[in-house]
């Protein structure tokens, strides 16, 4: 969204396999198989039109960009200055739980940005001052309390660039493993090469052993949601004149070992990257914007009632909407229809399904690209 382009992927997935030297090593090397794509229980309804209360939890956030929950119901979030945050009780608490040193500006797309809880740690994404510069890495911290602490680094020497796209989402799989989306930092070639940690969906255990490229070829992809089958499902934005092309975002379904297209494709459009070497064939997206830009960001599968099948929610930035995208029940790679279900809040960064049945989303407009609002930024709560 043959025989020879076949052979051709099968060369690429074979190159991924052996990138670093740690890869698939001793006895918590990752699982070669893709998460299960089962398909979904026959007796969910279909899915109904949305409508959704609104009602924010929290208040006065700087530039959030990423959200999870905890067992016992605390929501834990980042924001890209470098604070991870705790709302207990529906109450915002007045300390961080722990300040990162990070790298950030004006502008740009780097900081404190992915977040997942997987008790008794919480994992973060990172930009930092490299001896080569920006570069990226991700962490896990113990909880303690309201609080964060020993921090072990898992991935690391994750290349980022002077401003612009860092990637940055982390989800844990059904399958216990952490994927993590990287961004090429505005150098395209990185994408491209299937030896290089950017532009890619990495897959790792939860202590940092095993890491692989699980997906290769992407922009700037700032999205990750599992449906109820296990399968993997990405935001990609797409250029901003970059190769000669605007727009073009993209929704794609995630399948180990594939290449995605960038930089010779920005969704269903060649660019004019010329280098040669790439897989001939390429897995095109689900959806994409065409002309306009929705530059999504954090996404999740969600339903208002346990009973119903879930779609797939996106939060948009430049949209300023969270879209909903509906698949079909037999055909997980078809899109049967989409529609806005937010809008008015300004830039969208994250959409999390929580435990009560409501979607949780975070807006971005104080990230210095967006007009803040009264109250900026904030965490919605939307219920059925």
């Amino acid at each position: 969204m043959l025989a020879s382009s076949e052979v051709t992927i099968r060369a690429a997935a074979l190159l991924l396999s052996v990138m670093c030297a740690c890869a698939q090593s001793g006895p918590s090397a990752a699982p070669k198989h893709s998460p299960s794509a089962s398909s979904t229980p026959a007796a969910l309804k279909e899915p109904q039109a949305l409508h959704l209360s609104q009602k924010a939890i929290a208040q006065g956030l700087e530039a959030p960009w990423a959200l999870d929950f905890a067992r016992d119901g605390a929501i834990w979030l980042t924001e890209r200055p470098g604070r991870v945050r705790v709302i207990r009780d529906g109450k915002l608490l007045p300390d961080p739980a722990l300040t990162v040193n990070v790298v950030t500006a004006g502008g740009c797309e780097d900081g404190l940005l992915g977040l997942a809880v997987r008790e008794p740690n919480v994992y973060l994404y990172y930009t930092y001052r490299g001896s080569s510069g920006n570069t990226n890495r991700v962490s896990r911290f113990t909880i303690q309390g309201d609080k964060l602490a020993s921090e072990q680094v898992l991935l690391d020497g994750i290349p980022g660039g002077s401003c612009y796209h860092f990637g940055g989402r982390i989800k844990f799989g059904p399958d216990g493993l952490l994927y993590v989306t990287t961004g090429e930092g505005f150098v395209a070639s990185r994408a491209a090469d299937p030896n290089n940690l950017s532009g890619k969906v990495l897959r790792v255990h939860d202590d940092g052993s095993g890491r692989e490229v699980f997906a290769w070829g992407f922009r700037n992809p700032q999205g990750l949601a599992f449906d109820g089958a296990g399968r993997l499902y990405l935001s990609n934005n797409g250029p901003t004149g970059d190769l000669g092309l605007c727009c073009h975002d993209e929704i794609d379904l995630i399948r180990q070992g594939s290449f995605y297209g960038w930089p010779e494709w920005a969704a269903n459009v060649r660019t004019s990257f010329a280098q040669g070497g790439l897989p001939a064939q390429r897995v095109p997206p689900l959806a994409e914007s065409g002309d306009s830009v929705w530059a999504p960001s954090g996404m999740t599968f969600y339903s208002p009632a346990k009973d119903e099948r879930a779609t797939l929610i996106v939060a948009e930035l430049r949209g300023q909407a969270l879209r909903r995208f509906i698949l079909d029940d037999s055909d997980p790679a078809r899109v049967t229809g989409q529609e806005v279900v937010l809008q008015g809040a300004g830039r969208m960064r994250d959409a999390v399904a929580g435990p009560d049945h409501c979607l949780y989303a975070l807006t971005s407009n104080r990230d210095t690209r967006g007009s803040p609002q009264a109250g900026d930024d904030k965490l919605l709560q939307l219920c059925p």
